[in-house]
């Protein structure tokens, strides 16, 4: 194999193809057949890597990122997919190993097995009762909402800090977003002035009333992710497979939110099987304008910061008006 092409990453050096003396600190790839490049985002580079088995090809999945923001993805990554394995089982893949290479400075790897996936969709039924299966059978080990490490969506890392209430974990983790991608991007002028009432009014209108009047909230296991790009049929079984996730324990119709968007993949067909298994969350009459809330379009924020300028304290004199 031939030497590595040479490249920077935040300022780091690192490498376009890994080559068979970084392979080789790791035992399970020191005779590997082929190292297939599957692509790069901004933040990670994808391999595909077959070795010889007995009689056979093994192949596996590598992802490989840089720095210490691509260190603390890669570990909330493997801690995020074996929390869900340990539930799911097949229906995401058993996180491998995760580590950082010696040969490579600033390096760091995921590995797991690699997966073909079949060309045809996902069936909403079959997909949705995995999913329901997730949310209904995980428990937050703390009995609250967050996560015992920082995991990433994308490149930005999670504020995953554990709290008592879904309505100030998610305060808290709107305010974290906001603030990580001014202080990436620079002024975000679509945000400018719906942040202060989405977190004033918004916010507690929608979530306080189901954690209030007696209700409460069991914090689920998501994958935190959930978009087609990281959904697929395993091509060898035909069953539906998730991977790529950013976990916490949160809401579960928090998870619903990325399918709002019909560019992510998911039509009514999947609410409607999801639904089927796990009721939507009292008061329903705000489940259409909690699931626009959790799919964070600048489009439907707007829209809820105009319909409740009164926020909470609307809702809660309404409420008490109709005893």
């Amino acid at each position: 194999m031939s030497q590595c092409d040479v490249i920077v990453s935040d300022g780091i050096p690192t490498k376009s193809v890994i080559d068979h003396v970084v392979l080789s600190e790791l035992a399970l790839f020191r005779r590997p057949l082929k190292v297939v490049s599957l692509g790069s985002s901004a933040w990670a580079q994808r391999y595909r890597i077959d070795v010889e088995a007995q009689e056979e090809t093994d192949s596996y999945f590598m992802k490989i990122s840089f720095g210490d923001h691509g260190r603390q993805a890669l570990k909330g990554e493997f801690e995020s997919t074996l929390a869900i394995h340990n539930i799911v089982g097949s229906f995401t893949p058993m996180p491998i190993r995760w580590g950082s290479f010696k040969a490579l400075a600033g390096a760091h790897y995921y590995i797991c097995r690699f997966y073909d996936f079949a060309e045809h969709a996902l069936k909403p039924a079959e997909f949705c009762q995995e999913i329901a299966f997730l949310h209904s059978s995980s428990d937050s080990p703390s009995g609250k909402f967050g996560f015992h490490l920082v995991t990433y969506n994308g490149d930005l890392p999670q504020e995953n800090g554990y709290t008592d209430t879904w309505e100030e974990f998610f305060t808290i983790g709107l305010r974290h977003m906001i603030n990580m991608n001014l202080e990436r991007g620079g002024p975000w002028p679509e945000l400018e002035g719906l942040d202060t009432v989405m977190i004033d009014k918004v916010i507690p209108r929608l979530l306080r009333p189901m954690e209030t009047g007696g209700r409460s909230i069991k914090p689920s296991l998501v994958h935190g992710d959930l978009w087609c790009g990281n959904a697929a049929v395993d091509s060898a079984t035909e069953q539906p497979l998730i991977y790529d996730p950013a976990s916490f324990y949160a809401h579960n119709e928090y998870e619903l939110g990325n399918w709002r968007p019909e560019r992510n993949g998911f039509d009514r067909s999947f609410f409607d099987a999801y639904h089927s298994i796990i009721p939507k969350t009292a008061p329903t009459e705000d489940y259409d304008d909690r699931n626009a809330l959790y799919s964070m379009v600048v489009e439907e924020m707007r829209r809820l910061v105009a319909k409740y300028p009164g926020g909470y304290e609307e809702y809660a004199k309404m409420s008490c008006d109709n005893l």
